[in-house]
C-alpha cells in the first residue's frame, strides 16, 4: 500500500457540529473513509475513532488536525500521543499552527524531539491563553449581567411582613432576640441590622 493522509476530527459532544472542521480539509487528497471524527471529551484518548485510526496509518502516512485542542485537552496525554506518531515515523500536520508540520523538519536530526518540545511549549502557552480567556469571558458575562440588572453574591434578606410581627413580638419582650433569629432564619448580625433599618422607617 502507498502512503496516504488521515484525518482525524473531534467534537465534544454529539450536539456540535464537525463541518469547520471538515472545511479546512477542503484541497487536501483524503479519501472519505480515512477521516475519522469522534464526538466525545478529549480529557483522555480512550476513543473508539481515534484508536481505530491508530490501527490503520503506518509509517509515512500523514496526520492531518484542524488544532491541538481538537486532538486533546490533557496535556500530558497529548505529548504521549504525539511521541507514539513520532516513533512510528507518521508525519503530523496542525492545520491552524504551521509550525507544526512535521514534513518541514524531516532533514534535520533529533526531529521528533524538536518537534516534541515544540508542542510542549505552545500547549502550556494555550493553556494559560485559555486561562485568560475564561477569567475575560467570565468578567465580561459579569458586566453585562450587572448592566441588565442583575445582582451577585447573596441575596439581602428583606424586612417582610414575618421580620415586622416578630419584630413587635421582640420588642414587647414576649420572646428574646436569639428565638426572634431562629424564627425569621437571621444571624445575628443581620437581625440587628435589619433592626436598626426597620426602627429607622419607623421614625
Amino acid at each position: 500500500m502507498g502512503i496516504r493522509n488521515y484525518a482525524y476530527i473531534r467534537v465534544s459532544s454529539k450536539e456540535q457540529n464537525t463541518d469547520r472542521q471538515l472545511a479546512v480539509l477542503k484541497g487536501i487528497d483524503i479519501d472519505e473513509r480515512d477521516i475519522y471524527i469522534d464526538k466525545q471529551s478529549g480529557k483522555d484518548f480512550n476513543r473508539p475513532e481515534y484508536q481505530a485510526l491508530k490501527r490503520s496509518i503506518r509509517a509515512g502516512d500523514t496526520l492531518f488536525i484542524k488544532s491541538l485542542d481538537r486532538f486533546g485537552r490533557n496535556k500530558k496525554e497529548i505529548l504521549r500521543e504525539w511521541q507514539w506518531l513520532m516513533d512510528h515515523e507518521i508525519n503530523v500536520v496542525v492545520l491552524d499552527m504551521p509550525l507544526l508540520d512535521t514534513r518541514k523538519y524531516t532533514e534535520l536530526d533529533g526531529v521528533g524531539e524538536l518537534v516534541t518540545n515544540l508542542v510542549l511549549q505552545i500547549l502550556s502557552w494555550l493553556a494559560e491563553e485559555e486561562r485568560k480567556n475564561i477569567r475575560q469571558r467570565q468578567s465580561e458575562g459579569i458586566k453585562v449581567a450587572k448592566e441588565r440588572g442583575v445582582k451577585f453574591g447573596r441575596p439581602k434578606v428583606e424586612i417582610d411582613k414575618n421580620f415586622i410581627e416578630t419584630y413587635d413580638i421582640w420588642k414587647k419582650g414576649n420572646i428574646t432576640a436569639t428565638e426572634a433569629m431562629k424564627l425569621i432564619g437571621m444571624k445575628r448580625n443581620t437581625f440587628y441590622r435589619r433592626v436598626k433599618e426597620h426602627e429607622k422607617q419607623l421614625k
